[in-house]
């Protein structure tokens, strides 16, 4: 089989990442494409614990290193158990979140060495990095309103102050405007057929590649 893909969704919290990531696997998957689905932190048995751990409110504010460590442990995980052997099929890898989550995130909201970071991801993704970005650029505001809405409980990174929110934010939009190859920024604060529409437009090239 040939090499697969990786497309990554990223965004703030609220921002419809998970809606859309589905909504574009299963466009792909009535056109014959053989999609895998997959999220950060989870995705294994390793990673769920993982997940829970850093997200789970009852656990309070972790130390930052602390909290970058156990998303780059579930990183490797990820990446070794899942990902590779899913590219190496020949898949289409749809994953919500990747490494760009950890350097927006701990990198500029938590105000850690965007370097550092790096360092440590270097060796947890084996070096892989996503075939396209797509950053779905959101309204810190309105992703609270949203989650809100949803009737579900605030995890403990949406707890987090709005300034938080909006360092996020910024980080996402300054990592996307230094690779502009690769990344491509949609705006979220629209409805989510339009949203998809862009998305659709933009996986285009990658989709071309692997046909």
């Amino acid at each position: 089989m040939s090499k697969g893909k990786l497309i990554v969704f990223e965004g703030i919290d609220g921002s419809g990442k998970t809606t859309q990531l589905n909504l574009l696997g299963e466009y792909l998957k009535n056109r014959g494409r053989r999609v895998f689905y997959t999220r950060e932190p989870g995705g294994t048995k390793l990673g769920e614990s993982i997940r829970d751990l850093l997200l789970n409110p009852e656990y309070g504010r972790l130390v930052p290193w602390a909290e970058a460590l156990l998303y780059a442990a579930a990183r490797a995980q990820l990446v070794s158990e899942v990902i590779l052997p899913a590219l190496a099929a020949g898949n289409l890898v749809l994953c919500d979140r990747y490494i760009d989550s950890t350097l927006a995130y701990q990198g500029y909201g938590r105000d850690m060495e965007i370097h550092l970071l790096k360092q440590v991801n270097e060796p947890a993704t084996m070096g892989l990095i996503p075939d396209l970005v797509l950053l779905l650029d959101f309204c810190c505001e309105t992703g609270k309103d949203r989650i809100c809405r949803s009737g579900r409980g605030t995890d403990r990174i949406e707890r987090e102050a709005r300034e938080f929110h909006l360092k996020v934010r910024s980080g996402y939009l300054d990592i996307a405007a230094r690779d502009p190859g690769r990344y491509r920024v949609i705006d979220a604060n629209r409805s989510i057929e339009q949203v998809h529409l862009d998305i659709l437009k933009a996986v285009e090239g990658v989709l071309e590649c692997c046909s």
